[in-house]
């Protein structure tokens, strides 16, 4: 018997997720009802994946790397919710035969679009899958931290690459193939029909914060750490920015499209207001790493 999902006992406390997941949790709140589809995208390991699947509801997690689907699935067991948790052996760059047109609830899309080769494929792929009214979390690197980051360290040169370059990276040997603004993410996620209507930065001081006083005011950074996620220009340096989009049912308009008069749907600030150009749906728009390199929450 399908049993109730409850409150998501997510990893609430650690500020470098705390952002994420009160997104998330405000989204399945929303939701209410039977267990969601969900699918992981990039999952590796179930940070997300097995916390979503202790609340109820059904995940199947993507990743390329065999390891981190071995342990994703001792991780589940452990936890008792392996019947809800299935791992598939893929890439981002094909989703299409993973699982059936409009059958996803929530798409979880995290670290990913910076590494893969067709950031635009992979997201038209992402909102096919989801059902009319469901959402997507995706978590991007964010140019402009990555920018500020490199300054800080004293490697201005490599800061002045990533501030010119039209994907914000730093020749063949960066790790990311592109980082992101507000603004390219956004245009990517409305070039595949989806309606932005929230917009985080996340780890926006979370990085910048000594261990010591971390540890002294742990509450404390937390706290600050949600306060200052949606505050534009906080949020515009965190070293990733955090979207919630949503597939519009068929009859209804896209309320996510930025108009030419710069007005933004609810949740996302005007300063991201920006019709999607040619060069950000393309992926050669903005990117950014962090105020340290940005990487997947655990």
């Amino acid at each position: 018997m399908e049993r109730t999902p409850a409150r998501v006992a997510g990893p609430h406390a650690a500020p470098r997720t705390a952002v994420v997941w009160a997104v998330l949790e405000r989204e399945l709140q929303r939701r209410g009802g039977g267990p969601l589809e969900i699918m992981d995208v990039g999952g590796g390991t179930g940070g997300f994946a097995v916390p979503l699947a202790e609340a109820g509801h059904r995940v199947t997690v993507v990743d390329a790397s065999p390891d981190a689907l071995a342990a994703l699935t001792r991780r589940a067991a452990e936890a008792g919710v392996a019947e809800r948790v299935r791992a598939v052996q893929g890439d981002a760059d094909a989703l299409g035969g993973l699982a059936a047109p409009g059958s996803v609830d929530l798409v979880l899309c995290h670290a990913v679009l910076e590494v893969v080769d067709r950031p635009v494929e992979v997201v038209t792929a992402l909102a096919a899958l989801l059902r009319p009214g469901g959402a997507a979390s995706v978590l991007v690197a964010n140019r402009a931290a990555a920018v500020l980051s490199r300054a800080m360290s004293g490697h201005l040169e490599v800061a002045a690459t990533l501030l010119r370059d039209p994907e914000g990276r730093v020749g063949l040997k960066d790790t990311l193939r592109r980082r992101f603004d507000a603004g390219s993410a956004a245009a990517l996620l409305l070039g595949a029909g989806l309606a932005v209507e929230e917009s985080h930065g996340v780890r926006v001081v979370a990085d910048l914060v000594p261990a010591a006083v971390a540890d002294a005011n742990p509450d404390g950074l937390l706290a600050l750490e949600l306060a200052a996620s949606s505050i534009s220009p906080y949020r515009d340096v965190a070293t990733q920015l955090h979207l919630l989009a949503r597939r519009p049912s068929d009859e209804e308009r896209l309320p996510g499209a930025f108009p030419a008069t710069g007005v933004a749907p609810p949740g996302v600030a005007p300063s991201t207001a920006v019709p999607p150009t040619a060069a950000a749906v393309d992926g050669t728009a903005d990117g950014a790493g962090a105020a340290g390199a940005a990487g997947k929450p655990a």
